[in-house]
């Protein structure tokens, strides 16, 4: 007999290829900004999670780095793609997410092959951006898909505008384990906030720079200073290969360091509510993605194959 008073717990991992919507899809589940969001592939490159409670159900979401074919000379991109794999085989419930805005890539194609050579189960078909396709091909696109795998069920969504989310969640909190639930009912992510502050001025500074702005740079949070009033101090570094990268960054007379500075210290005052004294420097290390310590500050494998 089904006990309905008994609480539930699970994991969720979204899985798809680059730029498929998986972190707006994450923030939208939270209702707060817990992964960064650009239209920079590779964006997202550890694993982040967001926590929601629907009814007597607590629900993981992990948002996974895009998945697509890194290459063999470049460490970081092994890594990334090494854990989004890793993570499929550690959850209760995997969220395929597909862009049907544009033509379903070839990526998309090769993971859903993965999953069917690997046996991997629990999989829902979650297909993003319906408000920008006519809805015969839409249909299209659904049944091409699900003549690849037996899906275990099929989503339509708009995670941008908010569209279609709850039928994805009530389908979920009826399907996860029984469990006691491992974090506070408030808890929106178990992501540390140094790492969620760095990962915010990351995407201000992709947002700002566009295609001025390699993607090989990184940001990491060296000071953070709570004082009684509430308010809290931080340091930041943005490390990136080239000394005419951090001319770019930094910009005439500093004007846009400060305003990348302005937009992410905006960001965490409403996140943290309250005063964010936000300090960032920039500074040139050429080699910074072959530093394993930043690899372990990601949780990901430097030595991934």
């Amino acid at each position: 007999m089904k006990k309905e008073n008994e609480k539930r717990f699970g994991f969720v991992t979204v899985i798809g290829a680059p730029n498929a919507g998986k972190s707006t899809l994450l923030n939208a589940l939270v209702g707060s900004k817990v992964s960064i969001v650009s239209s920079k592939v590779q964006t997202t490159r550890t694993r982040v999670s967001g926590i929601v409670v629907r009814g007597k159900t607590q629900i993981v979401f992990v948002d996974t780095p895009g998945i697509f074919e890194p290459s063999k000379k470049n460490n970081l991109e092994r890594a990334i793609v090494s854990a989004a794999w890793e993570t499929v085989g550690e959850t209760d419930k995997i969220i395929l997410l597909v862009d049907v805005s544009r033509k379903v890539s070839n990526g998309a194609k090769k993971i859903i092959s993965n999953l069917k050579e690997n046996n991997i189960k629990n999989i829902i078909l979650v297909l993003n951006k319906i408000d920008e396709i006519k809805r015969d091909k839409l249909l299209e696109i659904t049944q091409d898909l699900n003549n690849l795998y037996d899906f275990e069920a099929t989503f339509m969504i708009s995670a941008l505008k908010n569209n279609g989310l709850d039928g994805v969640l009530d389908y979920l909190k009826d399907r996860l384990p029984e469990g006691v639930w491992h974090y506070a009912e408030e808890d929106m992510t178990d992501m540390p906030m140094r790492l969620i502050a760095a990962e915010i001025t990351r995407e201000k500074l992709f947002k700002m720079m566009h295609q001025e702005l390699p993607y090989n740079l990184t940001v990491e949070t060296d000071e953070w200073e709570p004082f009684e009033d509430g308010s809290i101090k931080i340091h930041q570094t943005v490390y990136i290969s080239r000394e005419a990268h951090k001319k770019i960054i930094v910009g005439k007379g500093g004007e846009m360091l400060k305003k990348i500075g302005s937009m992410a210290r905006e960001d965490l005052e409403e996140m943290m509510q309250g005063r964010i004294h936000l300090k960032i420097f920039v500074k040139v290390q050429e080699n910074w993605m072959e530093d394993s310590e930043r690899f372990s500050m990601w949780n990901l494998n430097p030595n991934a194959v």
